[in-house]
Formats: C-alpha cells, structure tokens, sequence
C-alpha cells in the first residue's frame, strides 16, 4: 500500500502563486495530481512518469508545473497565475503501472494510490 501525504494547500487571490506537495511512503512509476470542485468529478490535472514524461490538462497547461524529486519520492505541482476556476480540493495519486503512457492517465479509475487532498482557493 503506498502511502500519499498532501500539503502546500491555501488561499490566494487571483494571479498568485502555490507550490504542492506530495510525500509518498515508496517509489511509483506513475503520479498525479486531480482536483475536485464542489458539485464536480474529480480531474486530472497533471501526471508524471519521470522528469521528461509529463502530461496537462489543456486547462493548465503554462500555468502549472509538475515536477518530482525521486530522492525524496515527492511530487511537487508549482502553480502559477491561479484562477478562480482553478479553486478545488487537489489529491495526489500514484500508481505502480504505466498509467501514465495510457488514454487513463487522467481518469481516476486508472489510479490506485490516492491522497487525502489539500485544499486551494483562488479569490477574485
């Protein structure tokens, strides 16, 4: 079982900026980050199968960054110029397939690991 710890969560206003985090217990080959706004399914965002194979959403794409650190098996999603749209609670997820190469990289269905989420909330 992969353990998956969020953080970096907040408030801004719009055009601001957050970093996230994701501490996870062992090495995966695939994460993520997806976000759920209320009333909402829950989204990809962004995924990473190593430092060169990432993958946005066309949402965020210019806007976030995602990036890891296999020394410290984190996962980070630099945020950039925030919009009120972009408000959701955002869950990291991993998974020991290659989920990352497939049409499922940003379905949650194709995810096993599975934060508790953090928070960001972008106000006008």
């Amino acid at each position: 079982q992969v353990q998956l710890v969020e953080s970096g969560g907040g408030s801004v206003q719009a055009g601001g900026s957050l970093r996230l985090s994701c501490a996870a217990s062992e090495s995966t080959v695939c994460m993520g980050w997806f976000r759920q706004a209320p009333g909402k399914e829950r989204e990809g965002v962004a995924v990473s199968a190593s430092a060169v194979d990432t993958y946005y959403v066309d949402s965020v794409k210019g806007r976030f960054t995602i990036s890891r650190d296999n020394a410290k098996n984190t996962l980070y999603l630099t945020m950039n110029n925030l919009k009120p749209e972009d408000t959701a609670m955002y869950y990291c997820a991993a998974d020991r397939r290659l989920v990352c190469y497939s049409p499922l990289r940003f379905q949650e269905r194709g995810y096993n690991y599975w934060g508790q989420g953090t928070q960001v909330t972008v106000s006008s």
